[in-house]
């Protein structure tokens, strides 16, 4: 399983990801396109990746690096690549289909619970998950439906917390690969997030929490998707 993982700010990272690789002894290949980086061909790569970052789809405008990412997302689900986003990533493959990346009604940044819709509790990836369990938020937006697009899972302070967009194609708005030295470069680089609201928490609160069991989790999910 060779994988591209695309990445769209320095201090976020692949995290426990890259280790799962690692010992899977699976080939990683990091590219940055806000810095330049081009695209490999499709023929390189098996799984493509995309990170999270604090710009939004509505930008693509202006950053003409986001739009070819999105161009070449659409590319990867039509060849029938395995295809992971988190929160920009998930908002970007949401684009390459068709769908509007949305408003979140609440901004949520911390450790809080999503809930499995019916749907959820059935998919191959979260079958057997709890109903209801934490995971780690970081953002304001939230991805766009499509026609393939199938709801699985929400939280308090936002609708749309997971699509399955196809049997190999899932866009995450949260996130469960950043470990707690991710968190730490977080707080350094966007400490503006951290400005209170209803689903926020505080610099102490978000080093308090447990991130190891939510990188388990993560790693769940990965050898599902790559067997599907």
């Amino acid at each position: 399983m060779r994988i591209m993982c695309i990445q769209h700010v320095d201090f976020e990272t692949p995290g426990v990801i890259e280790n799962w690789a690692a010992r899977n002894t699976y080939p990683f290949h990091i590219i940055k396109p806000y810095q330049g980086d081009s695209i490999p061909d499709m023929s390189e790569f098996d799984f493509v990746i995309s990170m999270g970052g604090p710009q939004s789809p509505r930008d693509a405008s202006h950053l003409s690096y986001l739009q070819a990412e999105i161009n070449f997302l659409k590319e990867v689900v039509e060849a029938q690549k395995h295809v992971m986003g988190f929160c920009l990533g998930a908002q970007l493959i949401g684009e390459a289909l068709g769908g509007k990346t949305l408003r979140s009604p609440e901004k949520e940044v911390g450790v809080f619970s999503i809930t499995l819709t019916k749907e959820g509790q059935s998919d191959p990836l979260f079958y057997d998950f709890p109903s209801s369990f934490p995971v780690i938020h970081w953002h304001n937006d939230m991805p766009g439906s499509t026609h393939s697009s199938v709801l699985l899972a929400r939280s308090d302070g936002c609708p749309v917390q997971a699509y399955r967009y196809g049997p190999r194609v899932y866009g995450l708005q949260f996130h469960m690969e950043i470990t707690k030295k991710g968190i730490e470069d977080l707080i350094t680089h966007v400490p503006g997030d951290l400005k209170p609201s209803r689903f926020t928490q505080s610099r102490e609160e978000l080093m308090q929490n447990n991130y190891d069991a939510i990188n388990q989790q993560m790693i769940a999910l990965l050898d599902r998707l790559v067997r599907c």
